[in-house]
């Protein structure tokens, strides 16, 4: 007998159905997103707004570089730079060592000299007590889920790369790329925040816990880490010439609203943070063939946009 229009109709959707589910069973499974596409999924909540009081300005003859400061684990050395930024301290002065794949030090290059040496100003303290970590109670962290060669633990505290040792009860910040420390002499504490240094190189971890730390730079790293190298000993400048000049470092909240940078930087205590972690951890981009399946502290992006183009 043969089959009605609507019978034959019927067994071919169901045949096509079957196919179908068939297909999908055996389909490979969606790749996880990439880094720009949990950035373009972010919403407002997971960005944050740089504090005016805590964010520097270095002006230089080739641009801007915008430096966060963190009070959270150097209190003491934050208001001395505050105080030096409010005073012109470092307005004239020079950017003085250039040391390849290590640091960028900037200063008063006549600070060994006290007939030379430029006042600090008001509301600068001299003597400071070394600040190279914190105690962790009442500070929050995002723990990365790989072990670290330098610390018990390392992950994410107040938006800065940070360690911990709970059987100290001790955080720090860590010395990633960026990283900002003040430097010093011999004594621990023989630094106060007037000889700034960033790093640009390959994550010089062995200096946590040694240095105090006050900060990292946001925005602007290439006009530091391009600096032509000083051919002096530990990568100083040999001559006036040689040395970049700082026009000036302000305080942003001492900048008219109109000249600051509108930054906002992507917060690091959120579930969308955690997938970008994730996703370098294990890159799935056509490019890698074997996903690592690890990730160091310092090789964390922390993404950073500028907040009026993002109205746009």
């Amino acid at each position: 007998m043969k089959r009605s229009l609507s019978q034959a109709v019927l067994l071919a959707l169901a045949l096509t159905l079957t196919a179908a589910s068939a297909s999908a069973q055996t389909a490979a499974p969606a790749k996880p997103r990439g880094m720009q596409d949990i950035l373009d999924a972010s919403r407002p909540a997971d960005w944050r707004a740089l504090d005016p009081n805590n964010t520097l300005y270095l002006e230089l003859e080739r641009g801007r570089v915008v430096i966060e400061l963190a009070p959270q684990f150097a209190p003491a050395h934050v208001a001395n730079i505050r105080a030096l930024a409010s005073n012109g301290y470092w307005n004239g002065l020079s950017i003085n060592r250039s040391q390849d794949n290590y640091v960028v030090q900037w200063g008063d290059a006549n600070a060994e000299d006290a007939s030379k040496r430029k006042p600090f100003g008001a509301g600068f303290k001299p003597k400071l007590p070394a600040e190279v970590s914190r105690k962790s109670a009442g500070l929050s962290m995002t723990v990365l889920p790989d072990p670290d060669g330098w610390a018990p633990q390392a992950g994410f505290a107040a938006g800065f790369p940070a360690a911990r040792d709970s059987a100290t009860g001790s955080s720090w910040l860590a010395h990633c790329y960026g990283t900002v420390g003040a430097g010093r002499d011999m004594a621990i504490d023989s630094s106060n925040g007037a000889e700034l240094y960033v790093v640009i190189g390959q994550s010089p971890r062995h200096l946590d816990l040694n240095i105090t730390t006050v900060g990292r730079v946001v925005k602007g790293m290439e006009l530091l880490s391009s600096l032509p190298r000083g051919t002096g000993a530990l990568g100083f400048y040999e001559t006036a010439a040689e040395r970049a000049p700082i026009k000036a470092i302000r305080l942003a909240a001492k900048v008219p609203k109109a000249e600051r940078s509108d930054l906002e930087v992507l917060r690091t205590d959120t579930p969308l943070f955690a997938e970008l972690v994730e996703s370098r951890r294990n890159r799935q981009d056509d490019f890698y063939k074997r996903p690592a399946g690890y990730i160091n502290i310092c090789n964390v992006p922390l993404p950073v946009r500028d907040r009026a183009a993002k109205k746009k």
